[in-house]
């Protein structure tokens, strides 16, 4: 009998089993051979290249590793490949749910590609983000960096060593999804000069936040083109608390209308306000950035300019997995268009601004 010399399977091809943590023997390919009543080297043919045996040993096959509840080590396929079938995805906050839409986007299409995702956050630092990066890159495929806050250099760097693709940030060399901000930002300016309203307040998101910088960018051309004044605020942080603490400065800074860097901030903002009585929108309009689930939970409804997350989620696996299979593409950087979503929170001003 021929010994299977796959090394997906080398672990397991021993016919003295191996113990679990739960001091059961584990089910071998040699398991599967005497279930399916096919040879080891057939088993191990269909498992590591299916297409190499007939359909009806194949399913014969899948059908037996099925009921032995057995499990094909993908780090164990990667000895031979060089591939584990799977890939990386860190996110600036994983509690922020900005960014829950580009885990489903980017799960969804990884598992139709017959891809596992493995997920991280960075915590909105730049170190912990590129140390959790190191890491992946030692067992999965290709990365993909949703808002990074390392810098451009090791970003690169990462590339260089495995296919990477960013979310909300253009760097040059690497693939990028990038929103288009200004279609859904113009929108929300001329809105609110529409309604009335003479300056616009914009509330930064973090220093490292690239996308924030690019949004304040789209504000002040806009403002510019309708003829309204604008001001930068900082905030502490991108959440609800950091909303809540730049208040005050947005009622000292005089402007009637604000527009935040992510909805967090936005619902923050609008809840600390109303509890000064501070009526929202009659003597000011918040709209908020992303169109998170829950934007319309307010009191009133948060008006945002909605940013397609899921479709970044989507567009960058499938980049991703195009460039690890080796499909050209003719641009770097992907754009998606973002819209403005009028609720309650913004209207016409009632006070004299």
């Amino acid at each position: 009998m021929t010994e299977p010399t796959n090394p997906e399977v080398a672990a397991t091809t021993d016919p003295v089993k191996k113990n679990g943590r739960d001091g059961k023997s584990k089910p071998t390919i040699y398991d599967i051979a005497k279930v399916a009543g096919v040879n080891p080297s057939t088993v191990s043919r269909a498992l590591s290249k299916p297409g190499r045996v007939s359909a009806k040993t194949q399913k014969m096959i899948e059908d037996a590793a099925a009921e032995l509840n057995y499990r094909v080590n993908p780090f164990a396929r990667a000895l031979p490949t060089g591939r584990t079938n799977t890939l990386g995805l860190i996110v600036a906050d994983i509690t922020n749910p900005t960014f829950f839409g580009i885990i489903r986007g980017a799960e969804s299409t990884a598992t139709a590609r017959d891809y596992t995702l493995m997920l991280a956050e960075s915590a909105e630092s730049s170190e912990t983000e590129l140390t959790a990066a190191r890491r992946m890159m030692a067992t999965v495929d290709g990365l993909i960096l949703a808002s990074p806050r390392m810098d451009d250099d090791h970003i690169r760097a990462l590339a260089g060593d495995k296919p990477v693709v960013v979310i909300n940030r253009e760097v040059e060399g690497v693939p990028c999804v990038v929103p288009d901000v200004n279609k859904g930002i113009g929108e929300a300016i001329r809105s609110l000069a529409a309604n009335g309203h003479k300056k616009i307040a914009y509330v930064a998101g973090p220093p490292q936040s690239w996308m924030s910088g690019r949004r304040w960018e789209g504000v002040q051309a806009a403002c510019e083109w309708s003829k309204l004044e604008a001001v930068r605020l900082e905030s502490s942080k991108p959440t609800v608390d950091g909303g809540r603490q730049v208040a005050r400065d947005v009622l000292s800074s005089g402007a009637t209308a604000v527009l935040t860097y992510n909805d967090l901030l936005a619902i923050g903002l609008m809840q600390e306000l109303q509890a000064a009585s501070v009526v929202v929108p009659d003597q000011i309009s918040i709209v908020g950035f992303d169109d998170i689930f829950g934007a319309d939970f307010t009191t009133p409804p948060l008006t945002t300019v909605r940013s397609p997350m899921a479709e970044c989620g989507t567009e960058a696996a499938t980049l991703l997995l195009d460039v690890l299979h080796g499909t050209e593409h003719p641009v770097s950087t992907l754009r998606v268009e973002t819209e403005l979503v009028l609720r309650g929170s913004s209207g016409r001003l009632l006070r004299g601004g």
